[in-house]
């Protein structure tokens, strides 16, 4: 039964370290997953703000991000949550840039 119910979440929801790994903000998984345990992302969703702390928190398309990342400031919207670590052109169609 668990087999069945991973597949059809992944295009709606994505583990935030994943996501985080799959739009190439990280270079390893593991590198997304130690940042979001740290709790350094905010999330916004449907107007409520909280501060992502475990890697399996999920991510939905419509989600807010703020983080600092190489002592510069991110803001981005989750457009996509992507199937696979694809090549950068890839990765920059999972977000958009937003403007504060």
């Amino acid at each position: 039964m668990s087999e069945a119910g991973g597949n059809d979440a992944g295009k709606e929801a994505a583990r935030a370290d994943v996501w985080l790994w799959r739009a190439r903000f990280f270079k390893t998984r593991s590198l997304a997953a130690k940042f979001v345990d740290e709790g350094r992302i905010r999330l916004t969703r449907a107007g409520a703000e909280s501060r992502i702390d475990k890697p399996s928190r999920t991510l939905k398309p419509g989600d807010v991000l703020v983080f600092g990342l190489a002592g510069r400031l991110i803001a981005i919207r989750v457009l996509d949550c992507g199937e696979r670590r694809g090549p950068a052109s890839e990765a920059r169609g999972l977000y958009e840039a937003v403007e504060g």
